[in-house]
């Protein structure tokens, strides 16, 4: 148990960014108008197709 807090206090910042970037991700994605889902999806499966 004693490891878990200390794995928790050593990389405390790093929680709370994967936080943030979660909470900024699902409210940019929430507010993009349907007119540009198709274009955004579209260009995120070519650059998946590349990577």
């Amino acid at each position: 148990m004693e490891s878990i807090f200390l794995f928790l206090d050593e990389n405390l910042i790093l929680i709370y960014l994967l936080i943030f970037t979660i909470i900024l991700g699902f409210e940019l994605i929430s507010n993009v108008p349907t007119i540009l889902h198709t274009p955004l999806m579209s260009g995120a499966n070519a650059i998946s197709g590349v990577v």
